[in-house]
């Protein structure tokens, strides 16, 4: 057995020094501008949106994203939750002693984008 291993596993510090730094998350791109308006996409790092400052996605935003990935729930899902992971990097590095919890980030960024199927009605 290698003295870097304990009785629990590895030792705590070897796990964290072979672990990569995340990378940034994806680009906030989306929703697309539409004929040359200013577009609702998120103004970093206070992550308000750039055409009416509203708490990115805003309405207008979750609407145009709901559009652009029509009915592509996942992909929806992963760019959203992709976007609160950059939104927590940014708010967290602003105030990181009274950031916002993430559950409410999780409720803002993804969970208005999942879909919730109807229970079918019988004939």
């Amino acid at each position: 057995m290698s003295s870097e291993w304990t009785s629990a596993g590895p030792a705590p510090d070897m796990i964290s020094s072979r672990l990569p730094t995340p990378g940034r998350g994806p680009h906030p791109e989306r929703p697309r501008a539409v004929g040359g308006r200013v577009p609702h996409t998120p103004l970093r790092p206070t992550w308000c949106c750039r055409s009416d400052g509203q708490p990115w996605p805003c309405g207008e935003a979750r609407l145009l994203l709901r559009l652009e990935y029509d009915g592509n729930n996942v992909g929806l899902t992963i760019y959203l939750a992709g976007m609160m992971y950059e939104a927590m990097r940014d708010l967290y590095h602003l105030n990181p002693h009274d950031g916002p919890e993430p559950s409410a980030l999780f409720d803002r960024f993804v969970t208005w984008g999942i879909s919730r199927r109807r229970p079918a009605v019988a004939p």
